[in-house]
């Protein structure tokens, strides 16, 4: 977030735009997080004014009522449809267990983004059940948060683990994760990653949910790996056949991790006539051919 979307009136209350630059949920959701965090009250204005449906949808009212409940804050005009709100926080959480579901397949991921921060400065370690959507296009994927985020946030001096307990996908969602964080003892660490160095580890998981019979998880890794053959790579691949999810469906996850201690990951979730070996295919050359990737010496760059 730049600090040019922040306004200070003379009352101390801070004014965010939410149309400008992405427009999106985001601003609302870290916005709303970093009040809690620096005790300032926050008004919110043009919420998610660049997408189709302007304004707060459930997964960005459970967010922020979770936020609240989490500072003891009160929250004006945060019902589904608002395009503003108004929040003032109080005092931050002294640790515990939470419970929230999104109701819809709206994101455990994005909402467990906007607990951490607060998370990792509570008083005592918070454990978090969130329910809703945990694999589907346009948010981090559980697999990413788990073996991507969670691990460089690890070596910043944050400990904080995530469990999936139920898959869930769109439309249905339905999906669980819990979530436990340990509070920073002083200050997060500053992490710099500027070389990539070499690859030391390519590991992967297939998952999908009732659909055994079709091989779906099997045919996912396979494209995969045959993708990444070309480049000589060679990857460890988890398959995962779930009976538990309420619905059909399936997510891909690569990762890799270099000698630098730099954590790449690409994923993508299923969807209707979304092939299992296009999901193969996506995956693995959006690994190799993502932002001036080094591996193995040899740049890889998106066209």
């Amino acid at each position: 977030m730049q600090a040019t979307c922040f306004e200070m009136p003379d009352d101390t209350m801070l004014l965010l735009d939410g149309g400008k630059y992405s427009g999106s949920g985001a601003i609302v959701r870290f916005g709303v997080a970093l009040a809690a965090l620096t005790g300032q009250e926050l008004r919110l204005t043009n919420i998610r004014a660049r997408r189709d449906h302007p304004g707060l949808r459930p997964q960005h009212v459970t967010a922020v009522q979770a936020v609240g409940s989490l500072c003891c804050g009160s929250l004006d005009l945060a019902t589904v449809g608002s395009r503003e709100l108004v929040f003032s926080p109080g005092p931050l959480s002294q640790g515990g267990m939470f419970q929230w579901n999104i109701g819809t397949a709206g994101s455990t991921t994005m909402l467990a983004l906007s607990l951490l921060p607060i998370a990792a400065f509570a008083a005592q370690p918070c454990t978090f059940r969130l329910t809703g959507s945990l694999f589907q296009d346009f948010a981090p994927s559980a697999f990413h948060f788990q073996h991507t985020l969670l691990p460089l946030l690890g070596r910043m001096g944050l400990k904080a683990e995530l469990r999936m307990l139920q898959p869930g996908y769109v439309p249905k969602g339905s999906g669980t994760v819990e979530l436990w964080v340990e509070p920073v003892h002083g200050a997060l660490r500053p992490m710099v990653l500027l070389e990539w160095g070499s690859l030391r580890r390519l590991w992967g998981i297939a998952l999908s949910s009732h659909l055994q019979q079709r091989q779906v998880s099997h045919r996912m890794a396979e494209r995969c790996q045959q993708t990444l053959d070309r480049r000589g790579l060679k990857a460890d691949m988890d398959i995962v056949y779930d009976e538990a999810a309420i619905q059909p469906g399936a997510c891909l996850a690569l990762f890799a991790e270099s000698t630098s201690g730099a954590i790449l990951g690409s994923d993508q979730a299923g969807a209707i006539g979304r092939r299992a070996e296009s999901i193969g295919e996506f995956v693995a050359r959006t690994m190799l051919e993502g932002q001036h990737v080094r591996i193995r010496g040899v740049n890889y760059i998106r066209n």
